[in-house]
């Protein structure tokens, strides 16, 4: 008996069709659970569309009207294009303010950044008892009010019943009896940068020793038995750490800085003669001593702009850094 069994075919296999576009595996629909996350963020992005994205719609039209006091008082739009603009660009005063404003931001920021960085490695070498009081001191500095701390410098500064005059007299300086320190420009900047950076270091200080924390002690150790020297030591071990954590702390200083109103504007309304204006006391007096809001609106968005693109070229750099340490 032939039991007869079906042979395979002797011609090549068929290859296997690709898939067709669209007809593929069907996606998983999406979870309710999916829109969790944009849900949470909806609070903060509609609480920053109003109130900071619509005051700067505001101040955008604004700097595009000749809005003065006659205007305001009798409610007329007096629209002048770009009037201000020009005005401004083509103007000696912004262009001056601008570059005292760009190095003193630049003095300001590299100050701070090397004695907050010398604080913050001083805050994870010093014992517990002592760090904790370090520590106090500059939460206590962080956190007063910037006006309160304004006006305390200003009192210390005073000219005749300041306590700075009379530490320097009984220090034997009898001609600092009755010195004024808002005299000059070089002086009132002296005051103003001894303000910001004494309010400053607290939080790169307290930044740098959080980050410091997460560093194992097994590479100090490895480093040591290598025979590297606490320089060494440092420049291998601890920097590649704080490297991003110094990166996002002096972008942060470089914007804080920048617009640091309050400070210059308490200490000396940009005083003497309008030596000490940096940009934002620039927009201010123009804008609401003089009562050329328009103009001052202008000026505020100008320095929106600079701001922009100085943080923009130090964003560059960085990743241009990080590219090349890969």
């Amino acid at each position: 008996m032939t039991v007869q069994t079906e042979r395979a075919p002797s011609g090549p296999a068929e290859a296997p069709k690709p898939p067709v576009k669209g007809k593929g595996r069907p996606s998983a629909p999406r979870k309710a659970g999916d829109f969790v996350p944009y849900l949470l963020l909806l609070p903060a992005v509609a609480a920053t569309l109003v109130f900071l994205g619509w005051p700067l719609v505001n101040n955008a039209i604004l700097s595009f009207q000749n809005l003065n006091m006659r205007q305001l008082i009798q409610r007329l739009t007096e629209w002048n294009g770009i009037d201000n603009y020009r005005d401004i660009l083509t103007g000696p005063d912004f262009w001056r303010v601008t570059g005292r404003s760009i190095v003193f931001a630049g003095v300001n920021v590299l100050l701070i950044m090397v004695l907050g960085t010398l604080v913050g490695l001083l805050l994870a070498r010093i014992g517990k008892k002592m760090r904790v009081s370090l520590m106090v001191a500059l939460v206590l500095a962080w956190a007063m009010p910037v006006v309160a701390s304004s006006t305390v410098y200003q009192w210390l500064f005073a000219q005749r019943f300041g306590v700075i005059n009379w530490v320097l007299v009984q220090l034997g300086f009898e001609g600092m009896a009755s010195h004024n320190w808002f005299g000059t420009q070089f002086s009132t900047f002296f005051v103003v940068t001894l303000l910001i950076v004494w309010q400053s270091i607290p939080f790169v200080a307290l930044s740098l020793y959080a980050a410091t924390t997460t560093i194992p002690k097994e590479l100090y150790e490895a480093a040591a038995l290598d025979g590297a020297n606490a320089w060494r030591s440092f420049t291998s071990v601890t920097m590649p750490f704080l490297r991003p954590f110094l990166y996002a702390t002096t972008f942060l200083e470089i914007i804080w800085v920048f617009k640091a109103f309050v400070q210059v504007y308490t200490i000396n309304a940009g005083g003497p003669d309008r030596l000490t204006e940096i940009l934002p006391v620039y927009a201010y007096i123009e804008g609401i001593g003089n009562q050329h809001y328009g103009m001052g609106s202008a000026i505020a968005m100008l320095t929106i702009v600079i701001m922009l693109l100085l943080t923009a070229y130090y964003l560059r750099i960085v990743l241009k850094q990080e590219e090349d340490q890969r």
